[in-house]
């Protein structure tokens, strides 16, 4: 893994190119994913179905579309139950992690009667979408749903492509049902957000959609973004390491490579004050990519986007991480909370060498659906907010209005929009 001294020049050509990889860098695709979203909005579950035959390889109708409660025992069936029981434990600590996000309706009353408040409701009706085959993972499933059961939306339906004989991932099914899941439709890639995002005779329209997915995913829930809502246009994984001389240089190596991993277009990223611990974290890796079932895809991963930063402070590491705002960042340090303080970017912050990445991406409790490509600058991670709206409530007595009409309707001419002021005035005639 290569080692790069940490400057201004080195630290702004690594920016540049982990900002290619975001899905706004991908426009030549935007044509076809319009054209799959209006064949859909046009001819609704027909369309659904070509694609599904197309890209599928899987003759869909409107008898086999849904996924039925056999085929969800089946998948329990065709699992290890110590999985199952797994599934069931993590999904427990996530309910109990959002639930402490819960917040309340409020009413604020005034001594003259006035009464401001806000009102806050969960969604009817929010949409997940699921990949299918090597990218199907059970632990997004619990990640995206949990958070709108404790929201109280009531309704919550999953999209997720069909194998060539029409079965679904069983890890899939299993952890949707753990979660809560209303139904299952058989549908994948760019057609199914474009099915959530407008409807069609079989699926209904959502609220809300959530859940990763290829370039065509990402680029159809951006296209769909104001018709419906959407938790983010996710770009691909992330891990940034800040170490020092104290960090263990295998358990860093090995933190590395759980997102690298991921897909050949994911950045894993070590930023230490230690040469020597940048040295021994390349060899390490070196010996891991000998034994790891993923080190073709790990190999091209760190070859674009791995890299190795020697920084002559912390100060300078923690510039660096602020400015590259990762989706996940672990800090390996003699004081990581001290460190911590001074982070104002990142999606997730793992503190200590025993609060390994995938803690968070399975087990802990915290969604691991956070923002990438430097989002985390304005973005937080997927929670109960997302799957709630906010309205404010205005009552107001005539006692309290009458101590600010003529406030009101100043502000209104100023604007030079006299019926709003007359709307006040008229009531002081």
């Amino acid at each position: 893994m290569r080692i790069v001294e940490l400057n201004e020049n080195t630290k702004g050509e690594l920016l540049d190119k982990l900002l290619k990889r975001s899905p706004d860098s991908y426009g030549e695709y935007e044509a076809i994913v319009s054209d799959i979203i209006d064949n859909v909005r046009k001819n609704r579950d027909s369309a659904v179905f070509e694609y599904t035959r197309k890209f599928d390889k899987y003759d869909l109708t409107k008898e086999n579309i849904k996924v039925t409660q056999k085929e969800i025992q089946d998948a329990y069936k065709s699992l290890e139950p110590e999985f199952v029981e797994v599934m069931k434990r993590s999904a427990e600590n996530i309910r109990v992690f959002h639930e402490k996000q819960k917040r309340n309706t409020w009413i604020d009353t005034k001594d003259d009667g006035s009464i401001l408040g806000q009102r806050i409701l969960p969604i009817e009706i929010s949409g997940v979408y699921v990949p299918g085959g090597k990218a199907a993972y059970p632990s997004s499933v619990l990640m995206n749903v949990i958070p709108a059961k404790v929201a109280g939306v009531e309704r919550i339906i999953m999209c997720t492509p069909p194998s060539k004989d029409g079965s679904v991932n069983p890890g899939t099914l299993v952890a949707a049902d753990i979660a809560g899941v209303t139904e299952v439709y058989k549908v994948g890639g760019a057609q199914a957000i474009a099915a959530m995002a407008f409807g069609t005779e079989s699926i209904p329209k959502v609220d809300k959609i959530t859940g990763p997915g290829n370039i065509f995913v990402a680029l159809a829930k951006k296209a769909c973004f104001g018709y419906v809502s959407i938790d983010s246009i996710a770009g691909p994984s992330e891990i940034l390491v800040i170490a020092d001389e104290t960090a263990n240089p295998r358990y860093v190596a090995a933190d590395l490579l759980s997102q690298a991993e991921h897909d050949e277009m994911a950045s894993a990223i070590l930023i230490t004050t230690s040469k020597d611990i940048a040295e021994k974290v390349s060899t390490e890796i070196d010996g891991f990519l000998k034994e790891l079932s993923r080190s073709d895809i790990i190999s091209k991963s760190l070859e674009n986007y791995g890299y190795i930063f020697v920084a002559d402070n912390m100060d300078d590491a923690v510039s660096c991480a602020n400015a590259i705002a990762s989706e996940h960042l672990e800090i390996i340090t003699v004081s990581p909370f001290e460190v911590m303080t001074k982070i104002k970017h990142a999606g997730a912050i793992f503190l200590g060498e025993n609060s390994s990445e995938p803690l968070g991406d399975y087990y802990a409790g915290p969604n691991h659906i956070l923002p990438t490509n430097q989002t985390a600058r304005f973005f937080s991670p997927l929670s109960v907010d997302d799957f709630v709206k906010k309205t404010s409530i205005i009552a107001y007595s005539k006692e309290g209005l009458s101590k600010v009409h003529k406030d009101i309707e100043l502000f209104a001419k100023n604007e030079g929009l006299t019926a709003h002021a007359n709307s006040i005035a008229v009531r002081f005639e």
